[in-house]
């Protein structure tokens, strides 16, 4: 029953229906944005709702973080920035979720610095394209203390053994004590909403729909094994999962380009990027 309502609810998306118009990526500048919802959609369009009165506090906020990219301190410079995919990845899930499960979801989502006083209400984050990341001392800290406390951090969208080896080393720096360690399938969090029974890749919209030809689903312009598919997570001391990262995959582009292709839609955004996504959510929000 669950995958035909996921069907049914997302080829609303697909079909452009229940979307806003969009388009463009002029507007207001990223970096002064305090929400998603102030930046114009990249992609097809991005859903609109409002929550009850009553809800207006109690809900599930999408967290994207702002950081620092390209400045040399870990182990790649690749200069890529922290709101690729926004707004649209961020909209899209959250309405996703909320029509998928329980939860009650901002349908504005929220931008904010490691160092914001206000990350302590936000108990999820997302990073992405984590590969050229750069944490200064203060942001090291800042993440500490937020995992520690009780906060979750989800990586996604880097490739390749240089982008690894800057997420390991950065977060080796945030908890000098715990080491990532792959998830195996068995883990609850892989069937609390969707029954996920693979680690699938979603590749970017282009390279997506070439694969229907092509068969290619990963990225070239990378070092190392980019063909296999990474979840890798740290847990504290009391088995409490704090950090997951998705390695060689790009749950962002299924979310953000679900309306511009049938078939990616079919085959990455309804069959990966959104079970996945929704599963880790509602598991970090209810464990």
């Amino acid at each position: 029953m669950k995958r035909i309502v996921v069907a049914v609810g997302l080829l609303m998306a697909a079909s452009g229906l229940s979307l806003a118009e969009g388009g463009g990526r002029g507007g207001k500048d990223p970096n002064k944005a305090r929400t998603a919802r102030e930046l114009p959609p990249g992609s097809t369009g991005t859903p609109m709702w409002e929550n009850p009165a009553a809800f207006s506090w109690d809900v599930f906020t999408f967290t994207r973080i702002r950081y620092r990219s390209g400045k040399g301190g870990g182990h790649f410079d690749g200069g890529t920035t922290w709101d690729q995919d926004a707004p649209d990845s961020d909209l899209n899930l959250s309405y996703r979720l909320q029509q998928m499960t329980s939860m009650h979801v901002d349908p504005n989502g929220r931008f904010i610095d490691l160092t914001d006083p206000e990350l302590v209400n936000y108990p999820w984050i997302y990073i992405v394209e984590p590969g050229s990341l750069y944490f200064t001392d203060d942001e090291v800290v800042a993440l500490r203390k937020y995992l520690k406390n009780g906060g979750f951090l989800m990586f996604d969208d880097f490739w390749g053994d240089s982008e690894w080896r800057n997420v390991e080393y950065y977060m080796r720096r945030v908890l000098p004590d715990r080491r990532f360690a792959e998830v195996p399938l068995e883990h609850p969090l892989y069937h609390c909403v969707f029954e996920i029974d693979k680690k699938g890749q979603v590749p970017n919209i282009t390279t997506g729909i070439d694969s229907e030809q092509t068969g290619v689903t990963w990225e070239f312009n990378h070092d190392g094994d980019v063909k296999t598919v990474h979840h890798r997570a740290i847990f504290d001391s009391k088995g409490r999962l704090m950090v997951f990262a998705t390695h060689n995959t790009d749950n962002g582009d299924g979310w953000e380009r679900e309306g511009e292709s049938d078939y990616y839609f079919h085959k990455f955004s309804e069959k990966i990027s959104y079970p996945l996504g929704i599963n880790i959510i509602f598991y970090v929000m209810t464990h």
